[in-house]
């Protein structure tokens, strides 16, 4: 058995890779477009590049209704590129070869027919690569059946947004069951929470009006949302095969309100409404409050002329997350945006 790898600097000069004394390969993520190939009978493992083992599951948070994920507010904040992940037990690895033979040995090399697989992962020749150091990587024998362990390789969402071809792009190697590989990009709990951001849901803002769907010029239009209509949303990202974990969780902490015009007043001043711990916004409208300042609301100042303001409710969620080996953090705070037509009159009456 070959033993695990360590952690080596990745170069890139050219996009070729061959096997010695074997027929050329492909290169530059052959499989990436989502090709047939490899996948186990419970559909997890797969011979592209391009599609990640990690589970999502929503374990707390609504889940009817229309829901969307949230945008980080730090534009310059982004996902982990690419990491490493386990593709193939022994077994599936020897069925893959030599039943199908066309699919990803590495993030960006894509070889095509069985050939290619048998001689390296079978029968231990060598295969030459520039993507890592030593350029020679050796084969294995018999695809390592009988130990315990799995192939790994590079995955990324999208291989062709990666600028520096260095990273992740080892050729698939072996690692022994219990470990994680000794590389740069092996998958950490945080790599899991920042992979989670986006797959968090959040439920769409359709914010309570009184008057409802029509306004009063210089009247104010009271805002709230009940109790219970916001919760947080956690949900857990977990890699198979690894032992690793993270749970991600988005709590609502504010509703930023934008009337739609520049001839309106909000309140607060700021437009930015807390989120009770109880998940309720503002305070609901009754009968004599018409002519008083609402704690969250909107006064128009001008008519609409047939066509509506479209009032903005942008929802801000905080966003945390812990891991299996008892870290944890911040993630950047994500807001969803949900817009409704408000149309207001000349009419100068009071709400009752």
């Amino acid at each position: 058995m070959r033993a695990p790898y360590r952690a080596i600097p990745l170069v890139a000069t050219s996009l070729v890779v061959a096997l010695l004394s074997s027929s050329p390969a492909g290169a530059f993520g052959g499989m990436g477009n989502g090709v047939r190939g490899g996948s186990d009978a419970g559909g997890e493992l797969s011979a592209s590049a391009s599609h990640s083992r990690i589970k999502i599951t929503q374990t707390s948070g609504p889940t009817g209704g229309k829901q969307g994920a949230v945008a980080p507010t730090d534009v310059n904040w982004k996902p982990p590129p690419c990491w490493y992940e386990p593709v193939f037990t022994p077994e599936q690895l020897k069925n893959f070869s030599e039943n199908d033979g066309s699919g990803d040995a590495g993030l960006r090399d894509g070889w095509y027919g069985s050939e290619l697989w048998t001689d390296h992962f079978r029968d231990e020749k060598d295969a030459t690569t520039i993507f890592t150091k030593p350029a020679t990587v050796k084969g294995y024998k018999n695809y390592n059946l009988g130990e315990k362990g799995y192939f790994w390789r590079g995955v990324a969402p999208d291989v062709t947004g990666i600028d520096d071809t260095s990273l992740c792009s080892r050729l698939m190697f072996w690692q022994d069951a219990g470990e994680i590989p000794d590389v740069p990009n092996a998958p950490t709990p945080e790599t899991l929470a920042d992979y989670a951001y986006d797959k968090i849901k959040v439920p769409e803002t359709e914010v309570e009006l009184k008057p409802a769907a029509q306004s009063t010029v210089n009247l104010p239009t009271w805002v709230w949302l009940d109790k219970g209509t916001f919760k947080d949303v956690k949900v857990r990202a977990e890699l198979p095969g690894t032992g690793l974990w993270a749970e991600t969780t988005a709590k609502p902490v504010a509703l930023h309100l934008d009337p739609g015009t520049e001839d309106a007043e909000v309140f607060p001043a700021s437009g930015d409404c807390r989120i009770d711990d109880d998940g309720s916004i503002g305070t609901p409208y009754t009968k004599g409050d018409a002519d008083k300042t609402p704690p969250c609301g909107i006064r128009y100042l001008r008519a609409t002329d047939g066509t509506p303001y479209r009032l903005s409710a942008s929802v801000t969620w905080q966003i945390t997350w812990e891991g299996s080996d008892g870290s944890g953090g911040d993630l950047p705070d994500g807001t969803f945006e949900t817009t409704q037509d408000m149309n207001v009159q000349e009419i100068q009456s009071i709400n009752r």
